[in-house]
């Protein structure tokens, strides 16, 4: 089921023009949202990243687009055959059409994609570096745009190489996120995760995880530049994302890893989700 600036319509229904500015420029955000039991997981937070995104790129911002109002839309746009599962939801906003690289107009359309959601983690879980592009660190890096390409390539690479998942790295050769998420990395009663000025995703699950972590008086965060050498030598490593929440990661090349504290944050990620308190 699709949601289109509020009318809901068929996924085989024709929607998008050729002149759509996601399609033609990657003029767009998003964001991807986990649905359970008719609640958008951490909405509040997925809704004010967005809403900081849209001011950053100056798209104008409808005065419906309240926390309230998008909220009803996505809920609305569940089928009614998985009101009682979990699901996977996508708001998309893109400038409306017309222009060049300089907008016809800066007002935009949305929409909203809901469907079922089978989440399987991995028990074992390869990751190695990505090393032919980088992502380049500034702001741009941290929105969450339809600008995937680096992703999109790196997660060929991965299947080429019978590999999970990638690691990222900036243009100083930085450790800043997989493909699909934030990375964390575990070295004794530390944990470490890349600086939001090394180019990582303002994650909505990597923001829950820093609060998880700072209530656990066993544990502190750093949010720091983190060198790939800091990886090969970490006793644990794991990555997040809205959807999985936190997958640990086993194997980085020949080192292996334990994943006792990733196991303990995943319970208390699920206790946070459902409660709303870390």
């Amino acid at each position: 089921m699709l949601n289109f600036n509020g009318t809901l319509v068929s996924d085989t229904e024709r929607l998008l023009s050729v002149n759509n500015r996601g399609f033609k420029f990657g003029d767009a955000l998003f964001e991807t949202m986990k649905i359970a039991n008719g609640k958008v997981i951490f909405w509040e937070d997925h809704y004010f990243r967005l809403m900081a995104s849209m001011r950053m790129l100056r798209m104008k911002i409808p005065m419906d687009f309240t926390l309230e109002n998008l909220e009803k839309e996505i809920l609305k746009t569940i089928p009614p055959e998985t009101t009682n599962t979990t699901c996977r939801g996508r708001l998309s906003v893109f400038r409306k059409d017309g222009g060049l690289y300089t907008p016809a107009t800066n007002e935009v359309d949305f929409l909203i994609e809901i469907s079922e959601l089978k989440v399987e983690k991995k028990e074992a879980y390869r990751i190695d570096l990505f090393k032919d592009f980088y992502n380049y660190s500034g702001l741009l890096s941290t929105l969450k745009t339809n600008n995937k390409m680096l992703s999109t390539v790196a997660s060929v690479y991965a299947e080429e190489n019978d590999l999970d998942n990638c690691v990222l790295l900036n243009e100083r050769k930085g450790v800043v996120e997989v493909t699909n998420g934030n990375i964390f990395v575990i070295k004794g009663n530390t944990i470490k995760t890349p600086a939001l000025t090394e180019g990582c995703l303002k994650g909505v699950l990597r923001k829950k995880i820093i609060e998880i972590i700072e209530s656990n008086d066993l544990f502190t965060i750093e949010e720091t530049v983190i060198s790939p050498f800091e990886i090969q030598k970490a006793d644990e490593v794991f990555i997040t994302n809205a959807i999985v929440g936190i997958q640990a990661v086993t194997n980085y090349r020949k080192k292996t890893f334990v994943t006792d504290v990733s196991d303990k944050l995943s319970k208390s990620l699920r206790i946070l989700e459902i409660t709303g308190k870390a």
